[in-house]
């Protein structure tokens, strides 16, 4: 074995929202990297069961069960941990497309405390101890959405402008620091749930999002981006990645196939 691949099987990464989609394709792409990952999300029988999977396959992976808008309870897990490298805040994700005329305040409310919050709450509680390992890495999935709006997404754009801030200045007040901060803003990612959540459970309109565009990001794609930029030399910081499909040029610019 080599130094470097010691170096990183002693390493931890702390994953939120690893129950499907990008987060549990993030676990397993750090996990294949060497890292012992921590999966968090509200759902335990999900992460338990990415958990064994995961250990089953040789790795070392553990799930605790997380609120990330719950901080009395994120800083009791922050006390659990006894020791991390690597923050991935993926925790998030889109409620309703409404105009902004007669969006729900409640789920503009539950998208912040997600989205912005959520990222807030556990990288507050887990930073001294990234600092700590003297070679800590912050990461936040953003999204396309937190540097371009469009129509009938005010409220998640609202949020992920809000993330994508948060990350912008904590790399501006820690720098000189051993914390890197990487931003990863994906664009169309089909995964099973995030449109099918976004509209309640309405599995027309879910499929609506991702009608006639030939090839959207996966998950796994968009997992691959974050472990490349996550175990890039300790020297190099990827500031702001933005991956979309060869099919999307912007927010409102998609290609469909008729």
């Amino acid at each position: 074995m080599t130094a470097t691949a010691s170096a990183v099987l002693s390493r931890t990464a702390v994953v939120t929202g690893a129950s499907s989609g990008i987060g549990a394709a993030t676990a397993r792409g750090l996990a294949a990297a060497g890292y012992r990952v921590v999966l968090t999300a509200r759902r335990a029988d999900r992460i338990e069961a990415l958990a064994a999977e995961l250990n089953e396959a040789g790795h070392r992976a553990e799930a605790y069960p997380l609120d990330v808008t719950d901080r009395a309870a994120v800083d009791a897990f922050a006390r659990a941990l006894p020791a991390v490298d690597v923050l991935v805040n993926n925790a998030g994700g889109a409620l309703g497309a409404d105009p902004v005329a007669s969006g729900d305040p409640e789920e503009w409310r539950q998208m912040y405390e997600t989205n912005v919050l959520g990222t807030l709450n556990l990288t507050q509680a887990l930073l001294p101890a990234l600092t700590d390992s003297g070679d800590g890495t912050v990461v936040v999935l953003s999204s396309t959405a937190g540097h371009a709006t469009y129509e009938g997404g005010a409220g998640y754009v609202a949020a992920k402008h809000a993330q994508h801030v948060l990350a912008e200045t904590l790399r501006l007040e820690i720098v000189g620091s051993p914390v890197r901060v990487i931003e990863v803003a994906p664009g169309l990612v089909k995964t099973d749930e995030f449109a099918l959540t976004r509209f309640h459970g309405d599995a027309e309109k879910a499929a609506g999002v991702y009608a006639g565009v030939a090839e959207p990001l996966t998950a796994e794609d968009v997992a691959e981006t974050i472990t490349w930029a996550v175990t890039r030399p300790s020297h190099v910081n990827i500031d702001l990645l933005v991956v979309r499909p060869r099919a999307q040029a912007s927010n409102s610019k998609l290609h469909r196939e008729r």
